[in-house]
């Protein structure tokens, strides 16, 4: 009977545990070990509203995932839970730049358009000008280089690219910086267009993004009744033993495999495995690695990560005409707000819609910023209030609320991330019976920790054939 500890029960230590439980079958010991009180990591669904108005479930974390990729959609499929998945409204995003609030451009590359027309509303004359001088401009890139995409874009296309759509674009995705995040890891299709030869950021967004009258489709998923869903689907097929509360302080080799240390230092206690996989954040990685495999801790401690804050309100059902008719709004770099954008939750998904709420998220911090994330949360409940009635004239006092601050949540990619990633994986993989996996790894999304998780799983598993 195989023993495997999998430290971490967020997204990827959830999904490892599954992918574990498939391969390894039901007489596998699969623990399951979680520092905080809680399953689900970003994953958070909470209901929000009043007994007398009803109560609507609301992600507080991770609220969708993309559906082109195929690994979060296949997981849904294969719990059972493809009956569940729901797609956004054809309701569009806005974004407040330049003191304006306009449509958010669609056909961009996380914010670099193609063409300055795509763009129009959004850049000033001169902003259009600088854009549309870039293809003239020479072009010196390497292939391999990697640059923020900041100085890149910043350099070729002009500041207002980067404030007003890049960044505010990167800010929701990582709680970063277009100016400390890398191409390589965050804009790959763009790197790869200007691998092979493209000789202009333009005509390189213009090779990344899908044709025009091509086949659309949904971009993002979820479920009805939140991601939360798919914690508890994981959770049950897994079956693992679960330990909450139980943060591993140490990890190091043993006669018969792999030894844990759990607990306080005064109340240490052993826990002995075959295999370990862990899937925790960056900083937890470089502890747990210092000893075993100190070339991946080293590594992992240049990862940096970012804190951040999402404030849900539950506006009464008669305050929804005055919501904008889209599914939010994006703010870009240097506005004079303190939410860095607004998801109007009831408009972007059909099943929000309680029968006497409408549900606002708004989301603060970015890589870098403290002193937002260090008010209370009634400081933060009125910021975000006191925003959202600047920028959308919506004043109507909520009937409920709720703060989730997620400390540490997002890993920085910053540029050579891949190369930081490739010592990471490179080192584990001398480790016989250890394996890493989630969002520090080659993407923050749930289909990318997804992803991992499998791989991670599939390793534990070649380590383990012969023991079985």
């Amino acid at each position: 009977m195989p023993r495997v500890a999998v430290v971490g029960g967020g997204i990827s230590g959830l999904a490892a545990a599954h992918r574990l439980r498939r391969l390894l079958g039901p007489d596998a010991a699969i623990t399951l070990l979680e520092g905080s009180r809680r399953l689900g990591g970003a994953l958070r669904t909470v209901e929000l509203g009043t007994v007398e108005l009803g109560t609507t479930a609301c992600d507080v974390g991770a609220e969708a995932f993309l559906v082109r990729r195929p690994e979060a959609s296949a997981l849904v499929a294969e719990l059972g839970l493809d009956a569940e998945l729901v797609h956004p409204t054809p309701a569009g995003p806005m974004v407040r730049a330049g003191g304006r609030t306009v449509p958010l451009p669609r056909r961009t590359v996380m914010g670099l358009p193609a063409s300055p027309d795509d763009v129009a509303g959004v850049l000033s004359q001169r902003g259009r000008e600088r854009l549309a001088a870039e293809p003239g401009m020479p072009l010196r890139w390497e292939s391999g280089a990697d640059v923020s995409v900041g100085k890149l874009v910043r350099q070729r296309c002009g500041d207002e690219v980067v404030d007003r759509l890049v960044d505010p674009l990167l800010g929701g995705v990582y709680a970063g910086r277009a100016d400390t995040l890398g191409v390589r890891a965050t804009l790959p299709g763009l790197a790869a267009a200007l691998d092979s030869g493209v000789t202009s950021l333009r005509d390189a967004a213009a090779a990344a993004l899908p044709p025009v009258g091509g086949a659309a489709g949904p971009v993002f998923g979820t479920l009805r009744g939140g991601l939360g869903r798919l914690t508890d689907a994981l959770l049950a097929a897994s079956a693992p033993t679960v330990r909450l509360g139980s943060p591993v302080r140490e990890l190091s080799r043993s006669a018969s495999g792999w030894r844990l240390v759990l607990g306080s230092t005064a109340q240490p206690e052993w826990l002995e495995a075959d295999a370990v996989l862990l899937a925790v954040p960056a900083p937890a990685l470089r502890r747990l690695l210092a000893g075993p495999v100190p070339a991946a801790a080293a590594a992992a401690e240049t990862v940096e990560v970012a804190s951040s804050v999402v404030v849900g309100l539950a506006l009464p059902a008669d305050t929804a005409g005055m919501l904008p008719d889209a599914s939010g709004l994006l703010i870009g770099s240097g506005e004079p707000h303190t939410a860095k954008a607004f998801t109007f939750s009831s408009r972007k998904w059909a099943h929000a819609r309680g029968p006497g709420v409408r549900l606002v998220r708004g989301s603060v911090g970015r890589h870098g910023e403290v002193t937002a994330l260090q008010r209370d949360d009634a400081g933060l409940v009125d910021a975000v209030r006191r925003d959202l009635a600047e920028l959308t004239g919506v004043t109507a006092d909520p009937v409920d609320t709720v703060v989730a601050r997620w400390g540490g949540g997002l890993p920085q990619y910053a540029p050579g991330h891949v190369e930081t990633v490739a010592t990471i994986e490179s080192a584990v993989a001398e480790q016989p019976g250890l394996a890493v996996a989630g969002a520090v790894l080659h993407g923050v999304g749930i289909p990318a920790c997804i992803a991992t998780a499998d791989a991670a799983a599939f390793r534990i598993r070649a380590h383990l054939e012969p023991v079985r």
